[in-house]
């Protein structure tokens, strides 16, 4: 008997787990867009950074993953720890939408709910179709988990070990703050727990306040995962997930000390009666505990958001040492990232924006030297520095591009993700033909070449020529124009008929002894880089406006 009861419990467990992440992963491809506007909205002002914490975590259904991507973002540099502490409070609240969509007793259309969304995946060709039949499928499979679940712990009610064990929770709540929490850090999910809570009390294994104790236990257990998160990672990381564990513990240590009043104060707000037995379920206690966890969470908030300036310091007294600002920030992103697409390629996308302006500083620090012969040690060494940091760059986004390919992407982040790689290796290519400038420019210094007058002039033009063409470039890929192509055909032929007209000239000049045969080879390498340049930069336009 206890071996079925197990069994039936574990397996409604595991699909109340798998429906919440197919529902997770489809309201994230529904909803991409508008969690990149949700994070662009996120400022310094700590209730909008709440209010995008709550929304954040109701979008993707984890508070965890919302909490270990802020520790992830902080490790990398994208995010203030005012800002994370700020996302991390609202995601303790956004968390508990799950447990009140869990109180809706769905489970009656459970099994509805599965065939449409299957039917939905299986007959439509459209991506949008094929992602609300995903919800549904998991939403259905959700509430059959819970449906199972309850079928599994029944027959606990009859056993009266059991009954004797969770008495004490009502009695004192602390054994079953306890019991909560290591339940919690067990599933490294909240939404779990409250849950398995939500099916013991609704077959009256447990009262609502031993299921009040649990889920406070709950709210210290899901601290675990960010904690485990900011292993390795740097000082301002590691920040946040103290900040996370002192909000969570010291709240549960203030309820705790009103904990029967708290208790009746649910109870009061909430209709019906959390012991009332029908047909042998307690159909009012789920709705109970949805609410005790979402009050109890959002009183929490309450306390700490006048008080999240002694949060951060607290949090820094216990994580001390210097913050180090990173070149390189995806390699410090955790896996946890890859669980929100949207925000994964949002973050790619600042990075290769990065890159973009590394690689436009090259060829704009060639100037003087090139045109002037002036400064051209300094010069090379500066190009050279940025070449490396472009070239760690490159492998950086490659490998986290890649890896991020091989996630549940939608078609259309299938498609984002080629493109970025496309845009990534012509970055990649502008930055070795600066280098290459910047190599000619320290030959003709060494070897004591110029050009003549007409030579330097025509450089002065077609440098600008090019430097501006790839200002407009690295521009748009943080904020691509509608009509960046027709900005591109201005720059693209003027730049080949310009390389083409001064070799000309060139040739002219070679033929009157103007200018002289080595200096004229480097001349022409250098019109050639210009060129080349061009041409990566019109392949990444071509990708910006999806041609390619």
């Amino acid at each position: 008997m206890i071996y079925n009861m197990l069994l039936t419990t574990l397996g409604g467990l595991g699909l109340f787990l798998f429906g919440m992440h197919i529902m997770s992963e489809s309201l994230q491809k529904i909803a991409g867009v508008r969690l990149r506007r949700i994070l662009e909205k996120l400022t310094t002002n700590r209730v909008v950074a709440v209010l995008a914490g709550t929304a954040i975590t109701a979008i993707i259904q984890s508070s965890s993953a919302t909490t270990v991507m802020s520790v992830g973002l902080v490790n990398a540099g994208l995010m203030t720890l005012k800002q994370a502490v700020g996302v991390v409070i609202g995601a303790n609240i956004g968390t508990t939408i799950t447990a009140q969509i869990i109180a809706f007793k769905l489970t009656d259309i459970a099994l509805p709910l599965i065939g449409i969304g299957m039917f939905m995946k299986l007959l439509s060709k459209k991506e949008s179709v094929k992602y609300w039949g995903d919800f549904f499928l998991g939403f259905g499979l959700l509430f059959y988990g819970l449906l199972v679940m309850k079928t599994g712990v029944m027959p606990l009610r009859a056993a009266p070990w059991v009954s004797e064990f969770f008495v004490h929770f009502s009695r004192s709540p602390i054994p079953g703050v306890v019991v909560g929490t290591l339940i919690t850090m067990l599933f490294q999910s909240s939404s779990a727990t409250v849950g398995l809570v939500i099916a013991l009390a609704s077959t009256g294994v447990v009262d609502f306040y031993g299921a009040a104790a649990l889920v406070l236990g709950d709210n210290i257990g899901t601290t675990i995962t960010a904690q485990l998160a900011s292993l390795g990672t740097n000082v301002s990381a590691k920040r946040v997930a103290r900040a996370h564990m002192l909000f969570n513990v010291f709240g549960v240590c203030i309820i705790l000390l009103i904990f029967p009043v708290f208790v009746r104060f649910v109870d009061f707000i909430t209709p019906g009666d959390p012991s009332l037995v029908i047909n042998g379920n307690l159909p009012y206690s789920a709705r109970h505990i949805a609410n005790f966890h979402t009050v109890f969470n959002v009183t929490n908030c309450l306390i700490f958001l006048p008080l999240m300036g002694v949060l951060t310091r607290l949090s820094t007294y216990l994580a001390p040492g210097d913050e180090s600002p990173r070149k390189y920030r995806l390699e410090s992103l955790g896996a946890s990232i890859f669980e929100t697409p949207s925000f994964a390629l949002d973050e790619a996308k600042e990075e290769i924006d990065y890159m973009g302006h590394e690689v436009f500083k090259m060829l704009e620090s060639s100037e003087t030297s090139l045109i002037e012969n002036k400064g051209t040690d300094r010069m090379y060494s500066d190009v050279m520095e940025k070449e490396e940091i472009v070239d760690t760059l490159q492998k950086e986004i490659n490998d986290y591009l890649t890896e991020l390919s091989r996630q549940s992407v939608t078609e259309n982040q299938s498609k984002e993700i080629f493109s970025m790689l496309h845009i990534v290796s012509n970055l990649e290519r502008i930055g070795d033909h600066c280098e290459s400038i910047a190599k000619l420019c320290k030959k003709r210094n060494e070897f004591g070449l110029d050009f003549s007058e007409e030579g330097r002039k025509e450089i002065y033009q077609i440098y600008h020529h090019t430097l501006e063409y790839l200002r407009t470039i690295i521009v748009a890929i943080k904020d691509t124009p509608h009509n960046l192509m027709e900005v591109v055909r201005s720059f693209e032929p003027r730049l080949n008929a310009m390389r083409w007209e001064m070799r000309v000239n060139h040739m002219e000049r070679l033929k009157t002894a103007t200018c002289t045969s080595d200096a004229g080879l480097v001349y022409v390498d250098i019109l050639t880089s210009f060129e080349k340049i061009g041409d990566h930069a019109y392949n990444i336009a071509e990708s910006l406006s999806g041609l390619k």
